[in-house]
C-alpha cells in the first residue's frame, strides 16, 4: 500500500492510480503495459511532449555541471540567459525577471512586489480586485485572490478579502467594465487577471477587447495590472502569451508551466522597471523579501533554455495554428451531439460542457467521467460537467481523434 497523498485525490473513494513508467510525445506508459494519450498535457504544462531530445539533453548536460546553487547574492549561466532570453520575447517594458517555482509562487510574488511597490512609494495601498471564477494557485495568497469555494472553504480564516470583478460573460461584458471602474476608483493596488481564458474556472473565455479595456481602465486610474498566463502562455491560446491578442503589456506577468516545456517545475514573475525601482535602496528594509531553495534551480533554467530556443528555431506556432484547426473539427461533431452546451475553443484548447448535471467539481458526472475516461486509456481530468481538451502540440492525428472520440462515448453514457 502507496504512503502517498495525492493532490486533488479523495483516497476514501478506492479510485485507482495508474502507475505511469514512462512517457514519449503525447503518451504515457503504465506498469501494467497500457498505452495512455495525454489529452491534457499532464495538468497543462508538456507543451512540445513528453521527453523531448532537446529538453532532455539540456536537463542532462546540466546536471554534470552545476545542480543547484543559493541564488541570494549569487548567480549562474544558465539563469542569465534564461533572463535574457525571456527579455528578448516578451515585451521590453517587463524588464525584470524574478525566479520561482511554480505558479502559485509566481502569482505570491506577483502580489507581494505589487503591494511592496505602493508601501516603498510611501502611499501604502492594500486592495485586490480579482475576477470571478478565477484561479490563481493554492499557496494562502494565490487562493485569496481565487474564487471562493469548496477548494478552500476549510482555509477561509487564512484568506485576504479582496474584490471581486464579475466575469464577462457573452452580452454582459459593460457590466463586468463598469464594475472594475467602480472599484479603481477607490484606488487598490492591483488587479489580477487570467487573460482571456479562465481555466480552473471552467475553461471559461471572453473576448480580447474585453481584456484591451480592462487593462485601459486599470492605467487611467494607476492600478498595477497582474497578468496570470501560468496556463495562458507559451501558445496555449494560439499566441505567445494571450495578451498579445489584446495589445497589452501587464505590469506584472506570471509565467510557469509550458516555461520548461513541463519537463521541470519553474516559474518567473516579470515586472516593469518602475516596480523594481521602488524596491531598489541602500536601506535592506525595502528589499524585495521573497525566496526559496530552489530559485532559479540551475537545471530548470537548462530545460527553460531548450524550450526557448525550441520557439526561437522550429516553427511552434504553425504546429500551434495545425493542431487548433484540427480540433476545430473534432469539437464541431461534438458540438452537435444532444446533452452537450457551450462547446467552446481558442487557440488548443477546446472545452464543452455536458447538460443535465449538477454544475461545479462535486458534480456526480464528475468521477463517473473520470473512470470513464481512465478505462479508454484516455489523460482527460474534467472540471466538473466541463470536458476539455489541451493536448502536447505533437499529438498526431490518430491520438487525437482517439480523444474525441472517447469524449463523444463518454457524452453518450451521461445522457443514457
Amino acid at each position: 500500500m502507496s504512503a502517498i497523498w495525492h493532490p486533488f485525490t479523495q483516497h476514501g473513494l478506492g479510485e485507482p492510480i495508474p502507475l505511469v513508467t514512462h512517457a514519449e510525445g503525447a503518451a504515457l506508459f503504465t506498469a501494467d503495459g497500457r498505452r495512455i494519450i495525454d489529452g491534457i498535457s499532464s495538468w497543462w504544462v508538456t507543451t512540445h511532449g513528453h521527453g523531448h531530445p532537446r529538453i532532455v539533453a539540456a536537463i542532462a548536460a546540466q546536471a554534470q555541471r552545476l545542480d543547484q546553487i543559493i541564488f541570494a547574492g549569487w548567480t549562474h549561466e544558465p539563469a542569465e540567459t534564461l533572463a535574457a532570453g525571456l527579455r528578448a520575447i516578451i515585451p521590453e517594458p517587463l524588464t525584470r525577471v524574478f525566479f520561482s517555482d511554480s505558479g502559485s509562487t509566481s502569482v505570491e510574488v506577483a502580489l507581494k512586489m505589487a503591494l511592496g511597490f505602493w508601501a516603498n512609494r510611501g502611499a501604502p495601498r492594500q486592495r485586490i480586485l480579482v475576477l470571478e471564477h478565477s484561479y490563481h494557485g493554492d499557496t494562502i495568497g494565490a487562493m485569496s485572490v481565487g474564487a471562493r469555494g469548496v477548494f478552500n472553504q476549510a482555509y477561509a480564516p487564512l484568506l485576504f478579502d479582496v474584490g471581486t470583478i464579475p466575469f464577462p460573460m457573452a452580452g454582459g461584458e459593460q457590466a463586468t467594465l463598469d464594475a472594475l471602474e467602480a472599484a479603481c476608483r477607490a484606488q487598490p493596488a492591483a488587479f489580477i487577471v487570467e487573460p482571456l481564458v479562465l481555466g480552473a474556472g471552467g475553461m471559461l473565455i471572453y473576448p480580447a477587447w474585453v481584456l484591451t479595456e480592462m487593462h485601459a481602465i486599470c492605467a487611467r486610474h494607476g492600478v498595477l495590472f497582474i497578468a496570470d498566463e501560468v496556463m495562458t502562455a507559451w501558445g496555449r491560446t494560439g499566441t505567445l502569451l494571450a495578451c498579445e491578442q489584446a495589445g497589452v503589456v501587464p505590469d506584472i506577468l506570471c509565467l510557469s508551466k509550458g516555461l520548461t516545456g513541463g519537463a521541470m517545475p519553474l516559474a518567473v514573475t516579470m515586472a516593469r522597471e518602475e516596480i523594481y525601482a521602488a524596491h531598489l535602496s541602500t536601506d535592506r528594509a525595502r528589499m524585495f523579501f521573497h525566496s526559496s531553495s530552489y530559485t532559479a534551480n540551475p537545471i530548470a533554467c537548462a530545460a527553460a533554455n531548450a524550450n526557448l530556443a525550441i520557439w526561437r528555431e522550429e516553427p511552434v506556432l504553425a504546429q500551434i495554428a495545425d493542431l487548433a484547426a484540427r480540433q476545430a473539427g473534432h469539437l464541431a461533431a461534438l458540438a452537435a451531439l444532444p446533452g452537450v452546451t457551450g462547446a467552446r475553443a481558442i487557440g488548443t484548447i477546446t472545452a464543452l460542457d455536458i447538460a443535465g448535471n449538477a454544475q461545479g467539481y462535486l458534480s456526480a458526472l464528475w468521477p463517473q467521467l473520470l473512470a470513464f475516461f481512465r478505462e479508454r486509456d484516455l489523460l482527460i481530468r474534467p472540471l466538473g460537467n466541463t470536458v476539455y481538451v489541451m493536448p502536447p502540440y505533437c499529438i498526431d492525428e490518430g491520438d487525437l481523434a482517439l480523444v474525441y472520440a472517447g469524449i463523444g462515448a463518454a457524452i453518450e453514457m451521461a445522457q443514457g
